[in-house]
């Protein structure tokens, strides 16, 4: 029997929405372990000027509790 805790993550970038997941999830595995399922939940930007400036990703992200 496993254990997860889901928590919210958002991402951001200058490139891409891709570019701003992916800046989320390698920053968590700076301090998770066994991160198991992204689901991404909401896609915005930034504007300037009506200038897309920032990409963001909202996002769910669950990691298994250690026994």
């Amino acid at each position: 029997m496993s254990v997860y805790k889901v928590i919210e993550l958002v991402g951001t970038s200058k490139e891409s929405w891709e570019d701003a997941a992916n800046q989320a999830i390698v920053t968590a595995k700076k301090s998770l372990r066994e991160l198991r399922i992204a689901e991404v939940i909401k896609l915005d930007v930034r504007l300037d000027d009506g200038d897309f400036v920032e990409y963001r990703v909202r996002m769910n992200v669950s990691f298994k509790y250690d026994d």
